[in-house]
């Protein structure tokens, strides 16, 4: 598979991508905290014809990408999103402390 385009609106607070003429998105709540911005990862969501293909990883390396570049915190409210950093260690750094 090509490597996938994967917008970032952040008006919407979301991460977007096309495939096969289909969106899959990843959205997310910017919350101001005391210790500073902390992104609230609440949704990812691709059709079931383009499940299995990595496109919800891809959308969701995004966000903490972007969290890490703009300095903010990282809550994962979205269960897949949960999975996803649970898998990858180098993300555990950007997780909002308790």
């Amino acid at each position: 598979m090509t490597a996938l385009t994967i917008h970032h609106d952040a008006a919407a607070g979301r991460f977007t991508t096309q495939v096969d003429g289909r969106q899959g998105e990843a959205t997310y709540r910017l919350v101001n905290a005391p210790a500073g911005p902390v992104m609230h990862l609440v949704h990812t969501g691709v059709p079931a014809a383009l499940q299995g293909r990595g496109i919800a990883a891809d959308l969701v390396a995004a966000a903490p990408a972007e969290a890490r570049a703009q300095g903010w915190r990282v809550r994962p409210v979205c269960s897949y999103v949960r999975a996803y950093m649970r898998r990858h260690p180098e993300t555990q750094d950007l997780l909002e402390s308790a």
